[in-house]
């Protein structure tokens, strides 16, 4: 055994291993031989006392670096290949390194655990800790108000622009003119948040309807009458109609015809009860325009003609689609026969364009045909053709309803001939007429019938051919 411990003390040292000797050495000598004779020489020098002073204090510093990274490595480096110290039991866990051992080996701290062996990643805290409610901080950015107790959602809807209220209601009732259902009017308004503007989309509305038809205006009325009550007071049906009443000077412009529709819509609202009964006898006396006048004047003049009906369902008349074909015929003999009279081309557009029955248009072109075939003399039939060819030229009958109007004249003269004896001759000469002013195409010339077959053989001639 002591030659044992006489080998391994006289044995030759591995290249990185340090005795306990050595660090004692270095520890009572903290100057090296280089650094004394560099101390030696420097001192030699002619240094004033403060660069002297300075110089060995940097000595000083760094030899006390010296000494601490060696006592730090010594710690690691003194171990052999086979893993055990050079003076320790080799079965102590001591004289092992343990990877995941918490206390810092890179030679700072105060060698005690991270966080006191509590936190870090993955770890809820030490054994045995309890954690206190908190309050939740406002102030913290990570504070989640929905998180906070009971939690009611609720979808805000932001109050419209008077600005922006137009582009919104414009297209609603546009939509409205195509397709007539009030209810999704209502849920599409229930979706926006008017506020204090709910009133403007009466407004609008009638304001739409004046510069359309008179189905859109019959539209309107039933749509005011449908949210009275429901979305809209009377109060604010009131305060609507007001603001209209003071825009008919601009409205006007566009509408010249705007005060009468505007008193036909008062008179219709009244009798719908959507305005107060009250609502003319406010502006008694009280208006100074002269349009806003007209406009009450006419809703007292229907209201005073219509006292014992209970709505003026007929203030607007009846669509054009919804109206009974016996009423557009006679509609349009009228239309035509005021023409012959007055000879206003103009008068007759407009009157046809209020029918709204673009698709019937074929029937006036067959009521012209017959007119110009029962009348007497060529001012009919000049007139007539005047009208087509504007008629023709502005769109408002087209090519279809051209044709058609005609063919069912020719399928239907054999019918007129036994009223009007000469109706093929005056046929053929009405459609060469129509034909030069370009009224009809050269089919529908080709395609009018030809004149009757001629008699030969007379029954009372005994089968004699005439001459």
């Amino acid at each position: 055994m002591a030659t044992e411990v006489d080998t391994w003390s006289s044995a030759p040292k591995a290249d990185g291993v340090f005795s306990f000797e050595d660090n004692l050495a270095q520890a009572n000598c903290p100057y090296t031989v280089d650094d004394e004779l560099l101390n030696e020489a420097e001192v030699n020098e002619n240094w004033t006392p403060q660069e002297k002073a300075l110089h060995d204090a940097r000595l000083k510093a760094k030899a006390k670096r010296r000494l601490r990274k060696s006592s730090r490595n010594s710690t690691s480096e003194s171990f052999s290949e086979s893993g055990e110290t050079s003076g320790g039991d080799p079965n102590s866990p001591k004289g092992k390194i343990i990877v995941s051992d918490r206390k810092s080996r890179a030679g700072k701290g105060r060698g005690l655990p991270k966080k006191g062996g509590a936190g870090g990643k993955g770890v809820w805290g030490a054994a045995g800790m309890v954690y206190e409610d908190e309050e939740p901080d406002m102030r913290d950015p990570n504070y989640d108000e929905s998180s906070q107790g009971d939690t009611v959602y609720a979808t805000v809807v932001p109050e419209i622009d008077e600005k922006e209220l137009e582009k919104m209601v414009n297209p609603i009732v546009q939509e409205y003119f195509e397709h007539g259902d009030t209810k999704e009017v209502q849920m599409l308004l229930k979706g926006l948040n008017l506020g204090s503007h709910k009133y403007e989309f009466s407004s609008l509305a009638v304001s739409l309807s004046l510069e359309g038809k008179a189905s859109h205006r019959e539209l309107t009325s039933r749509l005011l009458s449908d949210l009275s009550g429901k979305m809209l007071s009377q109060s604010e049906m009131a305060r609507a109609f007001d603001k209209i009443l003071k825009e008919l000077p601009d409205l006007i412009l566009d509408t010249p015809e705007a005060p009468q529709m505007l008193g036909q819509f008062v008179a219709r609202a009244i009798a719908d009860h959507v305005l107060p009964m009250s609502f003319l006898d406010f502006y008694k006396g009280k208006v100074d325009c002269e349009h806003a006048r007209v406009a009450l004047d006419r809703a007292e003049v229907l209201l005073t003609m219509k006292r014992e009906m209970v709505r003026l369902d007929n203030v607007w008349g009846v669509g054009g689609g919804l109206r009974p074909v016996k009423h557009l015929v006679r509609e349009m003999n009228l239309l035509l026969k005021e023409y012959l009279v007055s000879g206003d081309v103009s008068e007759a557009e407009h009157c046809l364009r209020d029918l709204e029955v673009p698709h019937f248009h074929h029937e006036l072109v067959y009521e012209v045909v017959v007119m110009v075939l029962e009348s007497k003399g060529d001012t009919a039939s000049h007139m007539m053709i005047k009208l087509l060819q504007s008629f023709w030229k502005t769109g408002l009958i087209t090519v279809d309803q051209m044709n058609r109007g005609f063919h069912r004249v020719y399928d239907e003269l054999p019918e007129i001939n036994l009223d009007v004896p000469h109706a093929h001759s005056i046929m053929e000469t009405f459609v060469d007429l129509c034909f030069k002013e370009g009224v009809i195409t050269k089919k529908l010339q080709e395609a009018c019938p030809a004149r009757g077959r001629k008699r030969f053989v007379s029954e009372g001639d005994g089968g004699v051919i005439k001459s």
